[in-house]
């Protein structure tokens, strides 16, 4: 609110209101003070509004500012309750409703000028049903209806001459050099006139030069039917290439046809093009109107603040949540036969929708056809114009004889290397499938062997074993990297102790005197004290 209302103010105190106020003046406004500058900015808006309010009544006043904001295109509150109160608000010139509608008047003040101008002659008179049964009443308002609708072109030309870049100072800037350049050459002709006019054969000469103007004139002519003709000769040429690509693709596609064959070929064609004409181009079309609907209806309406979408947004989702609602009725009460219908149905629109998104899938593939042939042909066309192919002379062609010889040796060699490594390939695979086959024959023989001498399964043992005496080094490697590791710890422990006995030694040679001095100490005690505490007892 603060906002809104340090915009009005921030509006009022220009040009062309120059208010000179302030937010709390402004602020402390009563009802008709507050009418009174809303009737100001709508003046300046429409001169015709430009009205003390104290010369009318109140009601007066608001159906004045209804007819005006009715014909600014402003938009009120749509539910009942608040188009209520927005009346009421505007009878009794309260703030929350005229603020809103000052700040709309001063953010479209351009747009609602233009506005108000236009609502002067295009807001028709009403006149009643009875009195148009009157024939000259009739033709009066049917005139008033055409000029209306001639203004309606007078005034789209006007701004489009408008909006077109041209103005009428460089207009008369132009009109005023090619006046200039007129002049120039009327006193140009009039000196050529007067030096001609001194020479013998001046009819000859006249008449000699007017030949060679028609004749010049006539040479023009000339070369440009003599263009057409080559324009209408590429175009012919180009339709009868067309043409026949038509007629090979046809004999092509007729090669091995039988008559059923086309009869149904053609019977699918006339199939698709009728959908296409009768399903889906109407529906397409009814799609394309209802869109430009919505976005005329859209573009007449006023602008729209977050309020108003926010309402918009509201009402979207009561109205899916009802949606919903009805669905689930629906579901819950649902009927066998229903429901078997429901299938059929479900086929149905699944099958619809194949056959439309077939269609589009066809109507691109058209457009797309359509967009190559006019590429082909428009290549076609610069190759036609042009004289062919740039061809190489002298040192170029010489170069690229050379750089074509060498790939062409580069390439032989390459071919033959991988000409012998496929042979070495082959080779090598034939090698370790005999190898293979080898292995399969010693294995069957070491098996009979073994079984002969009563030693079978000698070699999965000896397999075994050896796979446990690796696995049995593993482990011993693991216990020789252990015991290192333990070595290494004792040998760490060890420094360790070595280190605090050195620290320690000092401190020990310094204690031992103190623990003798101690024990003497202790002794003198006991020798002094010892007969009083028996001599006691």
């Amino acid at each position: 609110m603060s906002e809104q209302l340090k915009f009005i103010v921030q509006a009022l105190n220009k040009e062309p209101y120059n208010k000179r106020t302030n937010l709390i003046s402004f602020d402390s406004l009563q009802s008709d003070q507050l009418l009174q500058t809303l009737t100001d900015v709508l003046a300046e808006i429409d001169p015709k509004q430009k009205i003390d309010v104290r010369g009318e009544t109140a009601d007066q006043t608001a159906i004045r500012i209804f007819n005006v904001l009715r014909i600014l295109k402003y938009k009120p509150p749509t539910d009942h309750e608040n188009l209520s109160e927005f009346r009421e608000g505007i009878v009794k010139g309260e703030k929350p409703v005229i603020y809103p509608i000052l700040e709309w008047l001063f953010l479209k003040r351009d747009d609602l000028k233009k506005r108000a101008y236009l609502a002067r002659f295009l807001v028709k008179v009403e006149v009643a049903p009875d009195q148009l049964q009157d024939e000259e009443v009739s033709d009066l308002f049917g005139k008033y209806e055409v000029t209306m609708e001639e203004f309606k072109e007078t005034h789209k030309s006007v701004e489009s001459l408008r909006n077109s870049g041209f103005s009428t100072g460089e207009l008369k800037r132009d009109i005023t050099t090619m006046e200039d350049e007129k002049e120039q050459l009327s006193k140009r002709i009039e000196r050529l006139r007067r030096k001609v006019e001194s020479l013998p054969n001046k009819d000859k000469m006249l008449t000699v030069a007017r030949s060679l103007r028609l004749e010049a004139d006539r040479e023009t002519s000339i070369n440009n039917q003599k263009q057409d003709q080559r324009n209408t000769l590429t175009h012919c040429e180009q339709r009868y290439q067309r043409l026949q690509s038509q007629l090979k693709d046809m004999k092509q596609s007729s090669v091995g046809a039988t008559p059923e064959g086309l009869m149904e070929r053609l019977d699918e064609e006339t199939r698709i093009n009728s959908y296409m004409v009768k399903d889906k181009l109407p529906k397409d079309i009814v799609m394309k109107k209802k869109s430009l609907q919505d976005l005329e209806k859209v573009v007449n309406e006023p602008a729209m603040g977050q309020a108003d979408l926010d309402v918009l947004n509201q009402q979207i989702k009561e109205i899916s949540s009802e949606i919903n609602q009805l669905i689930e009725k629906k579901m819950m009460s649902g009927d066998p036969i229903d429901d078997k219908l429901s299938l059929f149905r479900q086929q149905a629109n699944i099958i619809q929708r194949k056959k439309e998104g077939a269609a589009e899938s066809l109507a691109e593939a058209r457009d797309e056809l359509a967009q190559t042939e006019q590429g082909i042909s428009e290549k076609k066309e610069l190759l036609s114009q042009s004289d062919g192919e740039e061809v190489l002379k002298g040192e170029e062609f010489k170069r690229y004889v050379s750089k074509l010889r060498g790939k062409s040796n580069i390439y032989k060699k390459k071919r033959q290397e991988m000409a012998e490594l496929t042979a070495e390939i082959g080779v090598l695979s034939r090698t370790d499938e005999i190898l293979r086959m080898k292995d399969q024959q010693l294995n069957q023989q070491l098996t009979v062997l073994e079984d002969k001498k009563g030693v079978s399964g000698y070699r999965d043992t000896q397999e075994e074993l050896e796979k446990v005496s690796a696995v049995k080094g593993e482990l011993d490697d693991m216990k020789g990297k252990t015991l290192e590791d333990i070595s290494e710890m004792v040998r760490k422990l060890t420094a360790r102790i070595s280190e605090k006995k050195s620290a320690l030694a000092p401190i020990i040679k310094e204690l031992r005197p103190l623990r003798q001095q101690c024990q003497v100490y202790f002794c003198m005690c006991h020798m002094l004290f010892y007969p009083f505490l028996f001599g006691s007892q």
